[in-house]
């Protein structure tokens, strides 16, 4: 690459972003403080070689360039002036950012509609903005992502292997994970990342590295498909899909987010007085369905807890769960995730999270329709796994904070 290339490149870059901000003056660089010009050249040939570079874009009709007429033989160059944008970047063999822009609006625009946030990301690379680390190039692996998450979404119901799912779509059993900071665009439809883990997101679609069943864990008879099974010690495990109701006489109902945590609250459930249930990380549509069917199936007004990590991707968590608890008629109530009821040698041991992290986790409590938790973490941020804590049941005069 010649040393004239990366000059032009920055004249096109300023170019562009002059044009995003409607300024009409015509970019131009002073040569003085150029590097690449004043002090990379080591021999004669270099020079020329740069001087020729820039006359064949002044030809193109790309570039001005101001010469020193009065000192040597004029080659001198003081300064370089944008006069064409766009023949500049045909010199270049590039193209315009409004170009590929107005290419990746086009090949989005399919999914516009069932996607809201795909409008926000075309918006964002119109200002010059990378997602993900990408500019608008990016748009082929988005309209990909957005019909794996399309295709999920109309299969709601069940899960689906990954690596297969990715066979069947693509024809790639590795294309899926390849897509994963995309596939997060659309699951949370945020353009910042959200800190959910990749397993997280492909459960939030509906996806599983392996077949993964729901654990339960306490006393009662499980409605399958095709039989009926009484709950079982330490726990039992059935298809997810397959799950019709749990009849239990339990006081309450705890999901719980981490599987460490779940065999442990397992264990310290002897009597089973607490209904548990494993939600897998972030919960799958299929997850959340039988979730539902298992909240209808309760008792009326049977107290109904989640305890998950104390961060983003823990209230995000139960959020979901809150929605789904909401449309079956009850009020998911938080477990251990507040820092005013947990031990003080545990807040103690926390992190401390980061203000923007912080500023997620307020705004997740807050959906969750926990208001009282997140007054709480503002007052005292903590970052805390479950794994950190023993596991405690809720009480029958538990107030649902625990």
């Amino acid at each position: 690459m010649s040393h004239a290339r990366p000059v032009l490149e920055r004249l096109l870059r300023r170019a562009e972003s002059a044009r995003r901000r409607g300024t009409d003056e015509r970019v131009s660089l002073p040569m003085r403080g150029v590097d690449e010009y004043t002090g990379s050249l080591a021999s004669l040939p270099e020079l020329e070689a740069f001087h020729a570079e820039i006359a064949l874009a002044e030809r193109a009709g790309a570039i001005a360039a101001q010469r020193d007429v009065h000192r040597g033989d004029g080659a001198r160059l003081l300064r370089l002036t944008v006069t064409d944008p766009s023949a500049l970047a045909r010199h270049l063999g590039v193209t315009l950012l409004d170009e590929r822009v107005a290419e990746a609006a086009q090949r989005l625009a399919p999914w516009c509609a069932r996607f809201p946030v795909l409008d926000e990301a075309v918006a964002a690379w119109r200002q010059g903005r990378r997602l993900r680390g990408h500019g608008p190039e990016a748009a082929a692996e988005l309209a990909d992502a957005a019909r794996a998450v399309a295709a999920r979404a109309d299969d709601a119901g069940h899960e689906r292997i990954l690596r297969r799912e990715s066979v069947r779509l693509f024809g790639d059993s590795k294309r899926l994970e390849r897509l994963t900071p995309w596939l997060e665009l659309l699951v949370t439809g945020e353009l910042a990342a959200s800190g959910l883990a990749k397993e997280d997101v492909w459960s939030a679609i509906g996806l599983r590295r392996e077949p993964q069943p729901l654990l339960l864990a306490g006393r009662g008879m499980v409605t399958l498909a095709d039989a009926s099974l009484p709950l079982v010690r330490p726990y039992l495990g059935v298809p997810v899909e397959s799950l019709h109701a749990v009849a239990t006489t339990a006081r309450c109902l705890l999901s719980i987010e981490n599987l460490a945590s779940f065999h442990d609250a397992a264990q310290a459930n002897p009597a089973g007085d607490a209904l548990l249930l494993y939600t897998g990380g972030m919960p799958s549509p299929a997850w959340r369905a039988a979730y539902a069917r298992v909240l209808r199936a309760l008792p009326p007004r049977l107290p109904v807890f989640h305890w998950g990590d104390i961060d983003e991707g823990g209230f995000r968590i139960a959020a979901t769960l809150a929605g789904v608890a909401r449309e079956s008629g009850y009020r998911l109530r938080p477990w251990r995730m507040s820092p005013s009821e947990l031990p003080s040698a545990a807040v103690g041991a926390a992190e401390i999270p980061e203000p923007g992290l912080l500023a997620g986790m307020l705004r997740w409590a807050e959906r969750a329709g926990w208001p009282d938790v997140a007054a709480a973490l503002a007052r005292q941020p903590i970052r805390l796994e479950q794994e950190r804590l023993d596991p405690v049941m809720p009480g029958p005069d538990s107030s649902g904070i625990g």
